[in-house]
């Protein structure tokens, strides 16, 4: 290893560490402040911290339920990473754990764990179709201060 890049990295090293320790405490705090939900059922417009779908997710779903046999949920997950902080994690999911949040609308539901829901209160999920690629996007959301341009990844309020 050369001599500039190891420099560079004992430059990095201290920054990433705490980035590390931020995002670690930032995910522990949340879950540590979660009170227990024995009803963990939303309507889309039960509360303002209700997370939201939009008509073209909506109907994206029911496009993806009609090709398969089985009932499948909309899961959005947050992760510590991405270029600012946390980023958005989607899936599709056949079952509910007992943590988690479900909204649905339509007959499409959309299931948050309750971790990732301190981060997503109050938000709208979008699908959109662009010339480069189609996808699950969170469109707004309050819990937010910034995040990238293809709105994949965001920074915590």
């Amino acid at each position: 290893m050369t001599t500039s890049s190891r420099s560079l990295i004992q430059r990095l090293a201290p920054y990433i560490s705490a980035r590390i320790r931020q995002n670690s405490r930032l995910l522990s705090s949340s879950s540590a402040l979660q009170e227990p939900n024995p009803s963990s059922s939303e309507s889309p417009s039960s509360s303002p911290e209700s997370v939201r779908m939009t008509d073209s997710c909506v109907r994206r779903m029911k496009e993806l339920q009609a090709e398969e046999a089985s009932q499948r949920l909309l899961r959005l997950s947050i992760e510590a990473g991405g270029c600012s902080g946390f980023q958005y994690n989607f899936s599709l999911d056949n079952k509910i754990n007992d943590d988690d949040r479900i909204f649905e609308q339509d007959g499409v539901k959309l299931v948050v764990d309750n971790v990732s829901f301190d981060f997503v209160k109050g938000a709208t999920v979008d699908y959109v179709e662009e010339l480069i690629r189609s996808a699950f996007q969170v469109s707004t959301n309050p819990s937010a201060v910034g995040g990238c341009s293809c709105k994949s990844s965001f920074m915590a309020k």
